[in-house]
């Protein structure tokens, strides 16, 4: 599903995000071209380089590779300060609602205490549209974080070892954009950081205007009088207000667990570390260590598996084409009797099990071998067994 990553709120910030990107990709151009000197002189110089990938006759070299990730990086630190930024404004917005509603109830006893509902209402709204913004928020710092613990983290400790997995991750992030956290996890969030100790200022406030306002009550009985609302008893308002307190209390203390967010500073050892076997969780192989790896170990945790698809491949030559799948992308190739029906003739046809990153290299290496060739990609469910999720897994 699509997501529309505009926020008709704030048009700046829109505007701050496709500037970070117009200067990425101008930085980007630069790096490349500074690039492509630095190489043009080394080969004059008789230096030779492996190329990382070849493009219609194009090399791009190491160099010309890390200049591209560093002005990468940087565009997605700026991508993600500006979505950081509108974090901070909406919060802003419900502590200047709250505040200024605070000043005028308690200005004068005649004025009513109902406001408080409706801010509470409006700060509700600032809740879930700050959460909105923090699931993408953490969709831009996922990427750097990437590329802080598996690329640059990983060549400041020799031997270079970023994870296995981490190039694709980040691809597949950039080819099919999704929220590495879920809604309940960014609610909570939210919650716990700011808007709990607003909704309990607000809760405060309505229960010292109800005691002080129009003057001090003098018995249980005289404050619930003082809540009511129209037709409805003052009980019955102040019980639905304690129900939505414990609501918000409840949704803070269910999304404690989760811990998919990498644009946050969180803990080293996680409860059950301290509590041991009083605490009935962990992941689901029952081991109780802390998980303090990476990023991309975050997104693991949740059993995220990378979109697999399933490609059927008619060609000329199947037997030379599945030898330089194996070879090449590292998969396997099934061959399947079949027979074409226009053509009345008997041929292999390669089913191949691949991610999503693959498609364009195996189009790639087909077109090479038989330019009239025919492939069809057919999304997969799910793929189990070597090269994927572990069988045992699964």
């Amino acid at each position: 599903m699509q997501q529309d990553q505009t926020d008709p709120t704030l048009p700046t910030g829109a505007g701050a995000q496709a500037g970070a990107a117009a200067g990425a990709a101008a930085g980007a151009a630069a790096g490349a071209a500074a690039g492509a000197k630095a190489g043009a002189a080394a080969e004059a110089a008789g230096t030779s380089y492996d190329p990382v990938w070849t493009f219609r006759g194009y090399k791009m070299r190491p160099s010309e590779f890390n200049t591209a990730m560093v002005h990468y990086y940087r565009a997605e630190i700026q991508r993600s300060n500006v979505w950081r930024s509108r974090l901070d404004t909406t919060t802003n917005w419900a502590v200047v609602t709250v505040a200024a509603s605070i000043t005028f109830i308690f200005a004068a006893p005649e004025n009513h205490w109902g406001v408080f509902l409706l801010v509470m209402l409006l700060t509700l709204l600032f809740l879930f549209i700050e959460a909105r913004r923090y699931r993408y928020y953490e969709l831009w710092s996922l990427r750097a974080r990437l590329m802080e613990t598996d690329f640059f983290a990983a060549m400041l400790v020799p031997p270079f070892a970023p994870h296995a997995d981490w190039d694709e991750t980040l691809a597949e992030s950039l080819l099919q954009p999704q929220f590495p956290i879920s809604r309940l996890e960014a609610v909570g969030r939210r919650l716990r950081n700011n808007y709990l100790a607003i909704f309990a200022i607000l809760s405060l406030g309505i229960l010292l205007k109800l005691y002080l306002h129009p003057f001090e009550a003098r018995s249980m009985e005289m404050f619930v009088e003082r809540a009511h609302l129209g037709p409805l008893h003052g009980g019955m308002v102040l019980t639905a207000l304690a129900g939505f307190m414990l609501v918000l209390l409840f949704t803070t203390l269910v999304s404690q667990g989760l811990h998919d967010a990498s644009g946050e500073v969180l803990p080293k050892y996680d409860i059950e570390d301290f509590l041991g076997d009083l605490w009935p969780l962990g992941n689901e192989d029952g081991d109780k260590t802390p998980d303090v790896a990476s990023a991309w170990s975050r997104l693991s945790r949740r059993k995220r598996r990378r979109s697999q698809v399933l490609a059927l491949v008619v060609a000329a030559n199947p037997q030379r084409l599945a030898e330089r799948i194996i070879a090449e992308l590292h998969r396997g190739a099934t061959a399947l009797h079949g027979r074409g029906m226009y053509l009345k003739q008997e041929r292999d046809v390669l089913l191949v099990a691949l991610t999503v990153t693959e498609i364009e290299q195996l189009k790639a290496l087909v077109s090479e071998e038989d330019p009239h060739a025919f492939i069809t990609i057919i999304p997969a469910k799910e793929v189990v067994g070597q090269g994927f999720v572990p069988l045992e897994n699964g």
